[in-house]
């Protein structure tokens, strides 16, 4: 069974958690405490951050590449079936809003940057996405890829500060983000789980969180 070391907040590891769990697959979830890793997961990883997938003799050590790796197995809900423009707005959103959000959320790390501003560009970036999820998603009533690799950022971004967000974001943007934070797939992939240790009974990722 493929091996999927994972952190419950991080967003990265989340977009993974996401696509495996609508792929079906099953996966053995490794939960890791990022200030007190696991020499088995120091081992598989080569840059020692979450998510890692390790099949086999291979290892996935990007979170989009992740997704694509499950999906590609099998896609249910159509996720990779989406405009090239998808690819590009994961790349603004995993560049420039990831950098504009972490200047916000840990401004205290960038004395040089003002934290209004870097809100400020944040909140652009999403501005751009109002009247493209006017029928639910970023492609249209359907969700995508871009959609689910995008919105464990948005939400991380959101609660820096819930109600500044709320009464900024346009209604669109705003009805995005809820939907996805009540959804049963956002509940299947946010158990939580205490660190994973060696000789533990293995955690199941498939569809629904199960201990065997």
């Amino acid at each position: 069974m493929p091996i999927l070391y994972s952190f419950r907040r991080c967003p990265y590891a989340m977009r993974a958690r996401l696509a495996v769990s609508v792929s079906g697959i099953a996966v053995e979830l490794r939960e890791v405490v990022l200030r007190d890793k696991a020499p088995a997961f120091l081992e598989v990883s080569p840059s020692a951050t979450v998510p890692c997938l390790q099949h086999d003799d291979r290892v996935i050590d990007e979170s989009l590449d992740v997704m694509i790796w499950a999906l590609e197995q099998n896609d249910p809900e159509g996720w990779l079936t989406m405009p090239k423009a998808g690819h590009a707005l994961i790349a603004e959103a995993d560049g420039p809003f990831k950098q504009a959000l972490d200047r916000t959320k840990y401004h205290t790390r960038y004395p040089d940057h003002d934290r209004e501003d870097s809100r400020a560009a944040a909140m652009a970036f999403l501005a751009q996405l109002e009247p493209q999820l006017a029928k639910g998603h970023l492609f249209g009533a359907r969700v995508s890829l871009a959609d689910m690799a995008i919105l464990p950022f948005v939400r991380q971004f959101a609660f820096i500060d819930k109600a500044r967000f709320d009464a900024d974001a346009g209604p669109h943007l705003a009805g995005w983000v809820d939907t996805f934070l009540v959804s049963d797939l956002f509940a299947t992939i946010m158990p939580k789980l205490p660190k994973w240790a060696e000789g533990d009974a293995p955690t199941i990722l498939k569809d629904t969180i199960t201990q065997p």
